[in-house]
């Protein structure tokens, strides 16, 4: 199982993606359509060998079609070479949601008017983690769904459930970005906002 989140790509040293701290970049998810799904912004807070991670302030605009929130906590996600991005929450109550991880295609990054933007389709499937390490997979009924409303091809169904399956252990077991990196890169975003601040 490590070795299976362990496999994204060190990009460290990658020139097709942002990794100056504190650069803006937009967080652009799709549904397979094309159509818009949640989009905000947040700030490169850093980048390891799991991916770039992307910092998102208290208060932070989130919105889609139909739904609009900011966000009430410091938030921090990853966005590896692989199909699946977590967010790391900073909560405390016991069933409000720490780690929220989407399934997704591949994240990919773009550069245009002076603006980093990562892109990538949800695809539905959700694996949760509560402040209290309750572990679940949510929205499988929407991932039913919308295989048939959208036609999702074969390959696509499959590795979304492996990935499933596999980051929802990783997630339950703290291994890979999960056994407490996640939380170290919220905790120097807070760390140097606190500082400048």
């Amino acid at each position: 199982m490590s070795d299976y989140l362990d496999s994204v790509a060190d990009v460290t040293t990658s020139p097709d993606r942002p990794t100056e701290p504190g650069t803006p970049v937009h967080v652009d998810y799709r549904k397979w359509d094309g159509s818009p799904h949640w989009q905000s912004e947040g700030l490169v807070a850093g980048v390891d060998e799991y991916g770039v991670w992307v910092a998102v302030p208290a208060g932070t605009h989130f919105e889609r079609p139909g739904a609009a929130f900011d966000i009430g906590c410091d938030s921090v996600s990853l966005f590896p070479d692989a199909g699946w991005t977590p967010a790391f929450n900073d909560q405390f109550a016991a069933e409000r949601i720490a780690v929220y991880v989407d399934i997704t295609t591949v994240p990919s990054w773009t550069y245009d008017g002076g603006r980093w933007r990562v892109t990538m389709i949800d695809l539905d499937l959700d694996v949760i983690q509560r402040v209290d390490g309750f572990t679940f997979v949510d929205d499988e009924d929407e991932f039913a769904e919308h295989q048939k409303q959208f036609g999702y091809p074969v390959e696509v169904v499959v590795r979304a459930e492996q990935d499933t399956r596999a980051v929802f252990r990783a997630v339950r077991d703290r291994t890979g970005p999960f056994d407490g990196t996640g939380w170290e890169w919220l905790r120097r975003f807070q760390a140097g906002r606190a500082a400048t601040g």
